[in-house]
């Protein structure tokens, strides 16, 4: 049992996860639970807009198993227990990450599990928005936090979104909806 609370096998349970669950969202029939239709294949000179995701599910599955064989066989490092907050927090953040910087995705995430909703937006997003609950959040999650410095890591990683995306990249990313 030792062998199966390791960080390596674990990790290669959440790889092939990760992977079923891609597969099963984008190629199964139950996609339109997650707001998207079947994507279809094409083949292998005629890619269709499927074949790429599918290939990397299978790939992630693969190394995944490979991942949590290895670690079975040769063992590794067992799991430590007790740190839930960073886990918590980042996940928190990534998720107030993907509801502030669209607009839309407030009623699209909700849309899963209440059908025929009305659709609204939501008032305050874009990339600043989103950014700043990211970096606090995930911040917060960390045994050192200070307010100051994660304030100067929010301006430095907008200034640095700005410039790649806005300026560099001339991306159609709204920095704060409605005002710029």
């Amino acid at each position: 049992m030792n062998r199966f609370l390791t960080k390596d096998f674990l990790a290669g349970l959440m790889f092939v996860g990760f992977g079923g669950l891609a597969y099963i969202a984008a190629f199964t029939d139950l996609s339109r639970y997650f707001g998207q239709s079947k994507l279809a294949l094409g083949t292998a000179v005629r890619m269709g807009p499927g074949f790429v995701p599918q290939m990397l599910a299978f790939i992630m599955m693969a190394l995944g198993a490979i991942i949590a064989i290895s670690a079975v066989v040769t063992g590794s490092e067992r799991i430590e227990g007790g740190k839930w907050k960073p886990i918590v927090m980042v996940t928190l953040g990534v998720v107030a990450f993907a509801v502030l910087f669209d607009p839309g995705n407030v009623p699209a995430i909700v849309s899963w599990f209440v059908p025929g909703l009305a659709r609204w937006e939501n008032p305050v997003s874009g990339l600043l928005p989103a950014l700043i609950a990211l970096v606090f959040l995930a911040a917060a999650g960390g045994d050192e936090f200070k307010w100051g410095e994660t304030a100067i890591m929010c301006v430095a990683l907008a200034v640095l979104c700005f410039v790649i995306f806005k300026w560099g990249l001339s991306m159609n990313i709204a920095m704060l909806n409605g005002v710029w």
